[in-house]
C-alpha cells in the first residue's frame, strides 16, 4: 500500500515504514504528524485518485529527527566589474517515518 502526499509544496510517494526528509515541520522528536493532503492511495488491488484530494484519507508519521542539510554555496560574479558575492545556506528539514496510511 502506498500514497502520494503533499507537504512543503512538494509531493512524496510513501509506504508504511519508509523514511522521508521533508521541509521543516513543527514538533518534538517522537511526536506524531498527520498529513491530510493525499492525492492518491493504492492498496495493491485498487487505486483511489482524488479530485483534487482523496476524502477522509490521512497519513500518520512519527518525527525521527529535526536537523539541517549540508551547506550549499551560492556564488555570484560579474566579469570585469570586480563584483563577487559568496553565500552559504543550510536548509532545515524534518525526517519522518511513516506509520500508517488510512483511507
Amino acid at each position: 500500500m502506498y500514497a502520494i502526499l503533499e507537504t512543503g509544496n512538494q509531493q512524496y510517494k510513501v509506504e508504511e515504514g519508509t523514511r522521508i526528509k521533508i521541509e521543516r515541520v513543527e514538533g518534538e522528536v517522537g511526536s506524531e504528524v498527520t498529513f491530510d493532503k493525499i492525492y492518491l492511495v493504492n492498496d495493491g488491488e485498487k487505486t483511489i485518485v482524488g479530485a483534487p484530494v482523496v476524502e477522509n484519507a490521512k497519513v500518520v508519521g512519527e518525527i525521527i529527527k529535526q536537523a539541517r542539510f549540508r551547506k550549499i554555496l551560492v556564488f555570484k560574479k560579474k566579469r570585469r566589474k570586480s563584483y563577487r558575492k559568496k553565500q552559504g545556506h543550510r536548509q532545515y528539514f524534518t525526517e519522518i517515518k511513516i506509520k500508517n496510511i488510512a483511507v
